[in-house]
């Protein structure tokens, strides 16, 4: 997943949490960079036609922006379940995280073929926790 990616993931997940627009700096919080990196990028995705953004009233993913949005918040699903349920990895979100820039499609996709994921995927992420629900269960058993 590359940065765009990311950004459309986080600004996917700020409209689900406000209902709306996500400010630039809702984005920036997210994702941990500078405001101006945030406007900076969501410029490069408005070229892109991914996103519309109206001065002081935020940003909202295009119908092309929500589709490659869910795209990666799936792909995150993805290696959140490998590094849980393969690699019993204990802090695997974190560890995703970091991952998520460096994982790319294909890979998610072999990925995908060893893991259990809910068919309700993605839309079983919470974006208000940043979890997915369905993981929550296997957590707890494992402790």
């Amino acid at each position: 997943m590359n940065t765009a990616d990311q950004y459309l993931k986080a600004i996917y997940l700020i409209q689900q949490v406000e209902d709306g627009p996500a400010s630039t700096g809702s984005i920036a919080d997210r994702l941990d960079v500078s405001p101006a990196s945030a406007n900076e990028m969501v410029g490069k995705l408005e070229n892109q036609e991914l996103v519309e953004h109206e001065k002081y009233k935020g940003v909202d993913l295009t119908d092309e922006g929500i589709r490659q949005a869910r795209d990666a918040l799936e792909t995150y699903c993805i290696i959140e379940r490998f590094l849980l349920q393969v690699l019993e990895v204990e802090d695997f979100r974190a560890e995703a995280r970091t991952l998520e820039s460096v994982i790319d499609e294909t890979v998610a996709e072999r990925l995908d073929t060893i893991v259990d994921r809910n068919g309700d995927c993605p839309d079983c992420f919470d974006p208000e926790n940043d979890v997915c629900e369905c993981l929550e269960p296997e957590i707890e058993a494992s402790d």
